[in-house]
C-alpha cells in the first residue's frame, strides 16, 4: 500500500530549475556498452519535466486568480442585489409621490390655482409645497435613473469578469493537458528505449544531463527528490521469490535518480529482473543499489556525491509499474540487503 508521505522538497521548485546539456563525445572504450546516448529523449522528457512545472506554476497561479475573481464576482453579485433592491424602493417611493402631489393639488395647472386660491398666502403655501414636491419627485427620479445606469454597468462589468475568467480557465487547461500528453508521449519513447536495451542486454551507456546547482543539506539524501512509498522491505507477493530485498519508490518514468551518498558507481548493468540498474560504493563500506532505471547518467568506475543525478526512473525489468527499486548492502551483490529505511534514517535522512 502505498503512504501518502511527500518528501519536504517540492517538485515545482525542482523541476522548475531542469535544465538539458548536449551529449560530451567519448571513446568507444568507456561506458558499460562502450558509447553514450545523444541524451534526445532523456533530456527531452526533463525539458518537459520543466514545461509541466512552469505551467503547474501557471495553473496554479490562474487558480488562486480565479478564486479571487469568484469572490470579487460574488460581492459583486451581492452589490447587485442591493442595488435592485435600492433601485425597488425608489419606484415604490416614486408611485408614493406622484399619489400623494396627485391627492394635494399637484397636478392641477398654475392658472386654474391662481383663479381658485382664496387669498395670496394660501397660493403661495400651496406653490411652496408644490415647489418641494416636484423637487423631490425630480431628485427621486434622477437617483432612480443613476442607480438603473449603475446597475446596467455593474452587470456589464460581471458578465465580462465572468466571461474572462472562463477564457483564463479554459486556455490554462489545455495548456497544461498539451504539456502532460507530450510529457506522456516522451515517457513511452524513453521507456522504449530503456526495454531495447534490456532486451539486447547492453546498456546504451551513460546519457549526460546538467544538473542544476542545488543546495543539499547533509551528506546523505533520499534517492529520489519527492515520492509515494509503494512496497517496503521485507514485504511478500508473487513477483519476489521470497521476501521484498528493498524500498520502493512510486515516481513517474524519466524521474531524476540521486545518489544518497557520495561513493564510486561499480555496476551499471542492463539486465536481469531489475532491468537497468547501478551499484554503488560508500566509504563506510556499506553499498546502495538503484533498479528498474529508464536511463542512466554515470558510467561505472566514476564517483559521484550526495544529490547527484546517476538515472531517471523507469519500469524495466520486473516491475509492475513505474518506480524506483532502491537497496542497501553490505556488499555489492544480491541477497545482502539490509533495510533501506532505518539505514538511511541512521544517517539523517528519515523516509515514511
Amino acid at each position: 500500500m502505498r503512504s501518502p508521505h511527500r518528501h519536504p522538497l517540492l517538485v515545482p521548485a525542482l523541476l522548475c530549475a531542469f535544465a538539458v546539456l548536449a551529449a560530451r563525445p567519448t571513446d568507444a572504450a568507456e561506458g558499460s556498452a562502450g558509447r553514450r546516448d545523444d541524451g534526445g529523449v532523456s533530456t527531452q522528457v526533463l525539458r518537459l519535466y520543466e514545461e509541466a512545472a512552469l505551467a503547474t506554476q501557471r495553473y496554479e497561479a490562474g487558480r488562486q486568480e480565479a478564486e479571487a475573481q469568484r469572490v470579487r464576482a460574488q460581492r459583486l453579485e451581492e452589490l447587485l442585489g442591493r442595488e435592485r433592491r435600492e433601485i425597488a424602493v425608489l419606484h415604490k417611493d416614486l408611485g408614493r409621490i406622484a399619489r400623494a402631489q396627485y391627492r394635494d393639488g399637484g397636478g392641477l395647472p398654475l392658472t386654474a390655482q391662481i383663479i381658485f386660491a382664496d387669498d395670496t398666502a394660501e397660493l403661495m403655501q400651496g406653490q411652496h409645497v408644490f415647489s418641494r414636491t416636484t423637487l423631490a419627485v425630480d431628485n427621486a427620479v434622477e437617483k432612480s435613473r443613476r442607480a438603473e445606469a449603475r446597475l446596467a454597468a455593474d452587470e456589464a462589468k460581471a458578465a465580462t469578469a465572468r466571461r474572462s475568467l472562463e477564457r483564463r480557465s479554459a486556455e490554462l487547461a489545455a495548456l497544461k493537458q498539451d504539456i502532460e500528453q507530450r510529457l506522456e508521449e516522451a515517457r513511452g519513447q524513453l521507456q522504449g528505449e530503456a526495454d531495447a536495451s534490456v532486451a539486447a542486454g547492453a546498456c546504451r551507456g551513460a546519457v549526460r544531463l546538467d544538473q542544476p546547482q542545488q543546495p543539499v543539506e547533509g551528506t546523505w539524501v533520499t534517492p529520489v527528490a519527492t515520492y509515494e512509498l509503494s512496497a517496503g522491505f521485507g514485504s511478500g507477493g508473487s513477483r519476489w521469490a521470497s521476501r521484498h530485498t528493498g524500498q520502493d519508490f512510486a515516481v513517474p518514468i524519466g524521474t531524476p535518480v540521486r545518489a544518497v551518498g557520495a561513493g564510486r558507481v561499480v555496476k551499471v548493468s542492463c539486465g536481469g529482473p531489475f532491468g537497468i540498474e547501478i551499484v554503488i560504493e560508500h566509504p563506510d563500506g556499506y553499498f546502495t543499489q538503484y533498479a528498474h532505471l529508464a536511463a542512466v547518467t554515470v558510467d561505472q568506475g566514476e564517483g559521484v556525491a550526495p544529490g547527484q543525478w546517476i538515472g531517471q526512473s523507469g519500469t524495466t525489468g520486473n516491475s509492475t509499474g513505474p518506480h524506483l527499486h532502491f537497496e542497501a548492502r553490505v556488499t555489492p551483490e544480491t541477497g545482502s540487503a539490509v533495510d533501506p529505511v532505518p539505514w538511511l534514517a541512521a544517517r539523517g535522512v528519515p523516509i515514511g
